[in-house]
């Protein structure tokens, strides 16, 4: 008898539409009550191989397969997509997509409400699985009104509710903001612990995924099985740098220290690392002179490494003088009606020509709606915002669009046109330019976006991230001095993750165009912005360089953002100045970054 949860053997796929497999020769086991972390670059299968498991395959998308897939010792591909779901429940990385009901009461019931449960056995299950989630006091709430971490407890609660042995988690850590992404990996945790299921999480952000066990870790690649280990083997092997995913940064930082990274000290998690291990009984003499820093260096560093702020606007303006501010936000408020709370509670603070800063803090906490008032989407209650010293107060949405681009999170939401050379072209078009300067600046943008080969072709033969590049050309076109990002790597892998931003960074040093980077990335954050603006609640909390927000526990605490393993790291092996090594750790990796030198998987 067949007792595993899940099984492939000899199994590979390939979609209709396609010439070639997109999974091949798959022989994978998942037993019951297992919790399993799957892995891969962009492309590599993940998403096919949980389609098969959820029925998607063949269902919804069509194709041909060879070799077996059994779900609970039965032929999946013999059992209807309704059956399937009775085992097998999917929580989608947007939630949003996966309401149906008015209330959250009414989302959950939506399956019950399908096998025409009685109402009093409805009301029983549907009570039990919100509480299970902790969201029996929001039953009542329209989905509208719950922030994203409550969303998604309830797509939980909706799937637990038919007493599913299988859950898939699709990215679920992806539009969390990183304390709330804290609380969804221990709630599946609980999930697991407490229920017995077998749990299947697909993510990229493998170390917030680590901060609850799993049993093992899936790394597909190329549409085949490259790594099937315990974590603390995986961590150890180097196959994760090959692959293009990020490792941990406390790893990272061990590495650079001269550590090799091995099994034996338990490299699963930093609460896990044993400090007594060999190799790791000198650590902190290591880590105090920082990644490969030689000790004359150190006195130059003055305990940093890493640019000031007025410093590096000073490098951005090129005279030895602080760059003069592009944007200037003077206490901003706004509310959305009488009736709600302030959204914006007296927000203050400058970008620099040039300058490169993140806007971070917890859902809800304000930053979209800031991103708003300077496009002129919605009018601030009170305040005032100056663009290169002037007024904007009389500006209308079209005059600050010729100085100020907005990246939407999904490129799909701002592609109009089926062509890529007609989307680019729109800007030009809608200001009444002619046709042949059209031609040139078109190609000129696709040049500098890397798109000009493709300057014929249909939008839709685009990958994800050229999509992404796409948008920005359709803004670079009209010249814009500023440009305002949406989690620009939402959903990314590594590689493409490192290519898009390095590509923003072309774009800020070669045509000094700022950046302002909404994020709940700390990764992101941390490596590639040079100052943070934090808030909370509508409330400013801090303007200071990435380093210094994710070692203020009180800051932390208040953004619900999330302490920097470095941090963790430094504390754990008693350095005398933790924020220094952080500091010196940052810096080290944007020198090598900037020169082009392979610095591992950390961020």
């Amino acid at each position: 008898m067949n007792d595993a949860a899940l099984e492939f053997k000899d199994f590979s796929f390939r979609y209709r539409s396609q010439s070639e497999p997109t999974l091949r020769n798959i022989n994978l086991r998942f037993e019951r009550g297992e919790k399993v972390l799957i892995l891969g670059p962009s492309g590599s299968g993940k998403s096919t191989l949980i389609h098969c498991i959820n029925g998607l395959i063949p269902h919804a998308f069509k194709g041909e397969y060879t070799g077996t897939l059994t779900l609970l010792g039965k032929d999946i591909f013999s059992l209807g997509s309704f059956e399937i779901s009775k085992k097998a429940g999917t929580v989608l990385q947007d939630t949003d997509g996966q309401f149906v009901g008015l209330s959250a009461a009414e989302d959950i019931a939506f399956a019950l409400e399908n096998d025409c449960t009685p109402p009093a056995e409805m009301y029983r299950r549907v009570r039990e699985a919100a509480v299970s989630v902790g969201m029996e006091e929001y039953l009542a709430k329209a989905p509208q009104d719950l922030s994203g971490g409550q969303k998604q407890r309830v797509s939980i609660a909706g799937v637990l509710v038919d007493n599913v042995e299988i859950l898939l988690f699709d990215e679920p850590l992806a539009n969390l903001d990183p304390a709330t992404g804290e609380e969804a990996v221990e709630l599946i945790d609980s999930l697991h612990r407490g229920g017995g299921r077998t749990i299947i999480i697909v993510e990229h952000r493998l170390e917030d995924v680590l901060h609850r066990p799993v049993d093992r870790i899936v790394v597909i690649d190329g549409g085949r099985i490259a790594a099937d280990q315990s974590p603390e083997a995986l961590l150890s092997s180097g196959l994760l740098r090959k692959t293009g995913i990020r490792e941990p940064l406390y790893l990272s930082a061990l590495r650079y220290a001269g550590i090799t990274v091995d099994p034996g000290m338990g490299p699963q998690s930093l609460d896990t690392l044993n400090l007594d291990y060999g190799p790791l009984r000198s650590w902190d003499r290591s880590l105090a002179r920082g990644p490969e820093t030689p000790v004359e260096d150190e006195e130059k560093a003055e305990g940093s490494g890493v640019e000031p702020a007025e410093d590096t606007r000073a490098k951005h303006g090129g005279s030895g003088k602080p760059a003069p501010d592009l944007l200037e936000v003077r206490d901003i408020r706004f509310r959305y009606s009488p009736k709600d709370e302030e959204a914006l509670k007296g927000i203050s603070f400058s970008v620099a020509r040039g300058e490169c800063i993140a806007l971070v803090g917890k859902n809800g906490s304000g930053k979209s709606t800031m991103a708003k008032c300077i496009c002129g989407f919605v009018r601030p209650d009170s305040g005032a915002m100056y663009f290169e010293g002037l007024d904007m107060a009389g500006l209308s949405i079209m005059q600050r669009a010729e100085k100020i681009g907005y990246v939407m999170q999904n490129p799909n939401q701002m592609i109009s046109f089926p062509l890529i050379y007609d989307e680019v072209a729109l800007g030009l078009r809608t200001r009444g330019a002619g046709e042949a300067e059209i031609r040139d600046r078109v190609y000129d943008v696709l040049r500098i976006c890397g798109l000009y080969s493709f300057r014929n072709w249909p939008v839709s033969a685009l990958s994800y991230g050229q999509k992404k590049r796409l948008t920005i050309a359709s803004i670079l076109i009209v010249d814009p001095s500023f440009i305002i990002l949406d989690e620009p790597t939402a959903g990314q892998d590594l590689r493409h993750y490192r290519e898009f931003m390095e590509f923003l960074l072309t774009l800020n040093r070669r045509r000094g165009i700022a950046l302002l980077l909404i994020t709940h990335d700390m990764h992101l954050m941390l490596e590639y912005s040079l100052r943070a603006v934090v808030l909370s609640g509508g409330n400013p909390v801090a303007d200071a360089e990435p380093f210094e927000v994710l070692t203020d526990d009180g800051v932390i605490a208040q953004a619900r953002l999330k302490r920097t393993s470095l941090y963790g790291l430094a504390l754990r092996a008693g350095l005398p100045d933790p924020r220094s090594f952080v500091a010196r750790y940052i810096g080290y990796e944007r020198r090598h970054r900037e020169s082009g030198a392979s610095f591992g998987g950390g961020a």
